[in-house]
């Protein structure tokens, strides 16, 4: 084949997804690793701060320090995914090892030793955090990359979207509603977090074997820094970028503070377990139920976004007036839930957008470093809220364990991080919507994909 033709390595074959190749994307991309990334999302915090013993303050600074680290090595390993040579291809030789490694770092996590001093708990817990999360995105950026490679069809990749995001909103509703009676079950968060590796190897294992990079335009003489440069020339990018972040943010702090705030603000332990579970109900229906509806009602990703997203603030806004109303704070949760966590499907059919304009443009296929930079987004996102949070406790006089006795500012700053914070980043996003860069090139993005056959 001669270049975009002569640059796109691969054959032709049947735009169909093999089930073989769906469902271990899906399950690589849910399961068990979304379950890893779910404890971590809500209980990560609270377990520092009061199981092991790590201060609100310093845990907060380890959660940024680790997001800094991610704006370096999210985009490297995108861009080492993008120009990995080997027998096995670019990105399918990382599904082999990262996943193994991943499970021993959670494992260690959550494994809680006893008989270290506090500086020795925030060494460990800064060591095996960034270890985690750095074998996050190993394993990340290539899974989302090698969707695009494997197939061009836009119909086809949402149908593996769809059903990731399925598993995603089944695995995140398991890992959080019934966190205390898993950990209980398995003896403990280390030995759950084994189980939940265990999870994550078999899919990508899968992955590896039934995948196929197809779709891919040669390296040439490129490099890295020209790729880069390509990407930074590109400010449409931006505008996108700012969607992850905020749809990190505002998903991320739906889950973790939503501990906080039944436990302190509601000063309700008891139903913290009756309250995740809604709020997860509400996510995992949202995903097998309402997006792929609301795809065939409002045609494109980004108009599904910003129709939800509206919805989901007016929500939050009425919650944070009238939370304590145990009825409306359930039914108005759940509510939120539905329509905000369709984002997490959403955004990844944004990344696939972003892929085939930038092959449009620059005829390169940046598959890696566009799903590192998303996933970057996404992580640094969720750390935002995290630091939020952490700081928000530290500032306000928050006391660990202190149920029905935290100071008055501090739940405040429980509700407002709960309800206001999902709140803005909503609004951020609806801003960005308004004028989404892609969606004037989707016709030529469509014919340009159909000559990739020629």
């Amino acid at each position: 084949m001669d270049m975009i033709n002569e640059k796109v390595e691969g054959v032709k074959e049947a735009e169909k997804v093999g089930k073989a190749f769906m469902w271990s994307h899906a399950l690589s991309g849910g399961g068990g690793f979304m379950m890893m990334q779910a404890t971590v999302a809500s209980y990560f915090a609270i377990f520092m701060t009061d199981t092991f013993g790590v201060p609100a303050g310093v845990l907060s600074m380890i959660v940024l320090i680790g997001s800094l680290w991610d704006a370096i090595n999210d985009p490297m390993m995108g861009s080492i995914a993008d120009f990995t040579k080997s027998r096995w291809g670019r990105y399918r030789p990382y599904f082999i090892v990262p996943p193994v490694l991943l499970t021993i770092a959670a494992y260690f996590l959550f494994l809680n030793p006893q008989g270290l001093s506090t500086n020795q708990k925030i060494i460990y817990c800064a060591v095996f955090y960034i270890i985690f999360q750095m074998l996050v995105t190993v394993c990340t950026m290539p899974q989302m990359a090698v969707l695009p490679a494997h197939v061009k069809n836009g119909n086809e990749r949402n149908k593996v979207i769809i059903l990731g995001t399925i598993f995603v909103a089944l695995a995140f509703t398991i890992a959080t509603s019934f966190y205390a009676q898993l950990t209980d079950f398995f003896g403990g968060l280390g030995n759950l977090m084994l189980v939940y590796g265990i999870l994550t190897i078999i899919p990508f294992w899968g992955l590896f074997k039934f995948s196929k990079e197809k779709y891919l335009t040669s390296l040439g003489n490129r490099t890295i820094l020209t790729d880069m440069k390509a990407l930074v020339k590109r400010k449409e990018l931006f505008n996108v970028i700012l969607i992850w972040i905020m749809a990190a943010l505002g998903y991320g702090v739906m889950f973790s503070a939503s501990v906080y705030y039944v436990l302190y603000y509601l000063a309700r332990p008891d139903l913290i377990s009756k309250y995740m579970l809604i709020i997860s109900m509400g996510a995992t229906l949202s995903m097998v139920i309402a997006m792929p509806i609301c795809l065939k009602i409002f045609k494109t990703a980004q108009k599904t976004l910003m129709v939800t997203q509206i919805i989901a603030a007016i929500c939050y806004v009425i919650l944070f007036f009238t939370g304590k109303n145990i009825t409306l704070l359930y039914v108005l949760s759940f509510t939120a839930a539905f329509f905000a966590s369709m984002q997490m499907g959403l955004i990844n059919m944004l990344l696939n957008d972003a892929i085939d304009f930038i092959m449009l443009k620059d005829k390169i296929s940046l598959n890696g470093t566009l799903s590192a930079i998303k996933g970057f987004s996404f992580k640094l996102g969720g750390a935002i809220g995290n630091t939020l949070i952490l700081q928000v406790l530290a500032l306000t006089g928050y006391i660990a364990g202190a149920v029905g006795h935290q100071p008055e500012i501090t739940l405040v700053g429980i509700n407002a991080m709960r309800f206001i914070t999902p709140t803005l980043s909503a609004v951020v996003i609806i801003i960005c919507l308004l004028k989404y860069p892609f969606e004037k090139y989707y016709k030529e993005i469509e014919e340009m994909k159909s000559n990739l056959d020629m």
